[in-house]
């Protein structure tokens, strides 16, 4: 992903939401931090591209949203598609699950993760 100037009120807005996380955002965070999920290293509300990510692991160029009920309108979905082809743009590739999911199967969810960065890592090589 390419650098990009992050502004200084944006970057602020980062470091405010890395310590108001969502209950769901927490228990991703417990299971990923400190290299914690297969040595993958994950940073949270990370800035890229114009938009504050919820969690990315950089070096396999991996973006991870935690989506709350509030994704789930019209409106909501369409800026989340923009968001989303933007950020893959740079050739990051996002990753979006439900509350629900993390809170009730953090496991699959993590599960999922390392399938995605091992079939990523296989294509690369091939």
């Amino acid at each position: 992903m390419p650098h990009v100037t992050i502004p200084p009120g944006r970057r602020k807005n980062a470091r405010t939401m890395r310590k108001a996380l969502t209950e769901a955002e927490l228990k991703f965070w417990s299971a990923v931090r400190a290299h914690r999920l297969m040595g993958l290293g994950f940073r949270r509300q990370l800035p890229i591209a114009g938009y504050i990510v919820d969690f990315a692991c950089p070096t396999d160029r991996l973006i991870v949203e935690i989506d709350g009920s509030q994704h789930g309108t019209d409106r909501s979905l369409l800026r989340d598609a923009v968001r989303t082809a933007r950020l893959e743009a740079d050739g990051g590739l996002v990753l979006r699950f439900w509350n629900d999911d993390v809170l009730g199967d953090i496991d699959g969810v993590c599960s999922h993760i390392l399938a995605v960065v091992a079939e990523r890592a296989q294509s690369s090589d091939a």
